[in-house]
């Protein structure tokens, strides 16, 4: 009955963490550019009590061993990179990436972070930065007083200039990708970090490389399916109350074969 107990304990908690993983989805619905994560499993090691194939007398071999699983554990979070649907916001310095790529940041430490949210503004400077300030890598100056920002499908950026009745190319947005967009760290701020599970970033020109196209005046919705969220959801409480059932089934079982032994 200890093992019983043992296995549904590691059920448990094993739903308890799915739980977390989708709590953390659906708290971010709304997030620009998040990506859902999801939680994966494997089994535990098996207890081999009879070995498959053993001899049993003779020529005879059994057909079938007996091997006792030893529960389940997470065995880490996936995270799916799905195209979120396209918010129209006719803001000049909103960013969508339709495609691969991600948006590169520089960070106060010096590094730079990547991310698919391309909700920017301009500081006190003319930088083109983030919300928490940092400035979008390569580097993009807004000359004071410029009107009518455009930027291509292909990241080139123009802005007319005080008194001028043409506009001018005055940057390029780049994106970064990587072999393997999942192996990124979050680091929360809807950041991701380089790790070498991801590979080197590889940064260039939108549309060229497999990097998708960038689209101005929209963002990158959350690919949050709350439907399939809350589905999940109610399969995590089912699966947590039958491991609940067996916990409490196995200590009425030992309670039960104590009794009987004294």
């Amino acid at each position: 009955m200890n093992a019983a107990l043992s296995i549904a304990k590691t059920g448990l908690e094993a739903q308890d963490m799915r739980m977390r993983v989708i709590s953390n989805n659906l708290a971010n619905v709304a997030t620009v550019g998040f990506k859902r994560d999801r939680a994966d499993f494997e089994t535990l090691a098996y207890q081999n009590i009879r070995q498959v194939g053993a001899p049993n007398g003779g020529d005879a071999q059994l057909a079938v061993g007996l091997a006792m699983g030893t529960g389940v554990r997470v065995t880490g979070t996936a995270r799916i990179h799905a195209q979120g649907n396209m918010t129209i916001t006719s803001n000049a310095l909103d960013i969508a990436v339709e495609g691969n790529g991600f948006f590169q940041v520089l960070m106060p430490d010096g590094k730079t972070a990547y991310t698919r949210d391309g909700a920017f503004t301009l500081d006190g400077q003319g930088r083109v930065v983030t919300s928490e300030g940092y400035p979008l890598q390569p580097g993009l100056q807004v000359p004071q007083g410029s009107t009518n920002i455009t930027i291509a499908t292909d990241g080139t950026v123009s802005a007319t200039a005080a008194g001028a009745t043409e506009p001018t190319e005055i940057g390029q947005v780049q994106l970064a990708q990587f072999l393997n967009p999942p192996g990124l760290q979050p680091a929360g701020g809807n950041l991701l970090t380089e790790t070498p599970a991801s590979g080197a970033a590889q940064a260039g020109q939108p549309g060229a490389d497999g990097l998708g196209h960038v689209r101005q005046g929209a963002l990158e919705a959350s690919n949050v399916n709350m439907v399939e969220e809350l589905v999940n959801m109610i399969e995590t409480q089912r699966a947590y109350e039958v491991n609940s059932k067996v916990v409490k089934a196995a200590d009425e079982m030992m309670q039960q074969a104590t009794q009987m032994a004294q």
